[in-house]
């Protein structure tokens, strides 16, 4: 089997949380690149970057076309964040590849060694979209070296949705708008899309497939609060496209979004 992984590597400051998370991530999926060849698994791994963040993507990814706009572009904010659409990230993944899954995870999630192994089994099992959610655990690590340590310690389940595993050929049919990454609703934007065009659909909620260093929610500071209303506008055009096409069926992950929204909106 084939899949392709896409995630998208920033330059940044010491000061970010990034500048620790990243390169894990990036050595974490190449170890389970590794572990995958082993299984006959074929996995590719890519970037979607902006031309000045070509310095910080690893050996062994290949940089799709260098990212020509981002949120800045389509709306106005307080603080000035170079955030990507996910629309322009995954439409990289799918003109450079042929594989037959998709994969696209935040930049800051780290893979554990059997994640692409797994990946294939369930799509074995039946299913051909699904999300595999989090486990958050200590900040205290901060260097590569501590990649072991970091296996060995189960965490803490957690609700957000920041790994999507779905079927190329759905792709086509997804309806993404603007919404950008790197703030809300973008986990559900996605999600309603996996659901709505699968035939199998899972949510994996409290596997030890993935994890995350800490518990921060940058997005949530006021003052980036206006890119979480600009993506509620473009989940909204989400929901009304497939409301108004017959879809989304019921289903429960859909139906915990409007609680959800309702917070974010207070």
């Amino acid at each position: 089997m084939k899949l392709a992984h896409i995630i998208n590597p920033v330059a940044v400051q010491e000061s970010s949380d990034l500048f620790i998370a990243q390169p894990i991530t990036f050595q974490t999926m190449k170890s389970a690149q590794e572990i995958a060849r082993g299984y006959g698994v074929d996995v590719t791994l890519y970037s979607a970057q902006f031309p000045e963040d070509h310095s910080i993507v690893p050996e062994g990814f290949f940089k799709t076309p260098d990212l020509e706009r981002s949120v800045l572009d389509i709306a106005n904010f307080k603080t000035k964040r170079k955030l990507p659409l996910i629309q322009d990230i995954l439409n990289r993944l799918d003109n450079a590849t042929d594989a037959e899954y998709l994969i696209y995870t935040n930049v800051d999630i780290a893979l554990m060694p059997n994640f692409y192994v797994f990946v294939c089994k369930i799509i074995d099992q039946g299913y051909d979209a699904f999300i595999i959610n989090r486990r958050t655990i200590s900040k205290a690590y901060t260097k590569v070296e501590d990649i072991p340590l970091m296996y060995a310690e189960l965490g803490e389940n957690h609700p957000g949705h920041d790994c999507f595993v779905f079927k190329k050929s759905a792709y086509s049919k997804y309806k993404l708008y603007k919404e950008c990454i790197g703030a809300p609703p973008i986990g559900k934007a996605l999600a309603i899309n996996l659901i709505s065009n699968a035939e199998n659909f899972k949510e994996f909620k409290d596997l030890h497939l993935t994890f995350h260093l800490g518990a921060d929610m940058a997005w949530a500071r006021d003052l980036l609060k206006d890119y979480t209303l600009y993506n509620l506008r473009e989940f909204d055009k989400i929901v009304t496209y497939y409301t108004e096409i017959g879809k989304p069926a019921e289903h429960p992950l859909i139906a915990s979004f409007s609680e959800h929204i309702r917070k974010l909106l207070l």
